[in-house]
């Protein structure tokens, strides 16, 4: 659970394009900007700043290697990651990489910090051949959350409780995007998570 302090908060969501919202949601908002929603406005947080530093196509690596630009900077009091959808890609040989990018993102922040992490959502049937290492990179996550204290959004599991087996194509644009209602479940999933309630219930 979120600590919210009486003084303002600045919140900073890192990640691919899942996080930067672009392009799959067809003008709806992603789940950051429905995050965004929640926090300034439902909670009547008007003066705490939520950033979005997603960028498409970014994995651990890349996001690490410009750490102050996309982190350090704003001295986050909270620190959203989610990633590995890309990194996936890279197999599980991969994964000792991911693991050691994903531990310095995390160090590098504040010790007062509090840090999110995020497993990535299912990817549709279409897709599961070339991320087929995705569900260890879901294990690589909780993993990381369990050694480093950080609070843990599962997503993955979140999506198998309703989608089990089938194609969770409903809540996606295509094989590895989420659609306008993805966002929305993965934000109100996020916030439920996070002890801040939900938007809309669904």
């Amino acid at each position: 659970m979120i600590r919210l302090t009486e003084s303002p908060m600045t919140w900073v969501a890192t990640g691919d394009s899942i996080t930067q919202a672009v392009l799959h949601t067809h003008g709806a908002r992603g789940w950051v900007e429905h995050v965004h929603e929640r926090i300034r406005w439902q909670l009547n947080r008007p003066t705490d700043i939520v950033v979005n530093t997603g960028v498409s196509g970014w994995g651990a690596a890349d996001v690490l290697a410009v750490h102050d630009h996309l982190i350090g900077r704003f001295d986050p009091d909270v620190l959203s990651v989610s990633l590995g959808t890309n990194d996936c890609i890279d197999g599980e040989e991969g994964l000792p990489g991911f693991h050691e990018a994903m531990r310095r993102i995390i160090a590098g922040a504040a010790p007062r910090t509090q840090v999110v992490l995020h497993t990535p959502v299912l990817v549709g049937l279409a897709g599961r051949e070339r991320r087929a290492s995705l569900p260890a990179y879901c294990r690589a996550v909780r993993e990381i959350a369990k050694d480093t204290g950080a609070l843990l959004v599962d997503h993955e599991a979140h999506w198998l409780e309703h989608h089990g087996t089938s194609d969770p194509i409903s809540w996606l644009d295509d094989a590895a995007h989420p659609n306008a209602v993805g966002h929305l479940r993965m934000a109100n999933h996020t916030l439920r998570t996070l002890g801040l309630g939900e938007l809309n219930p669904l």
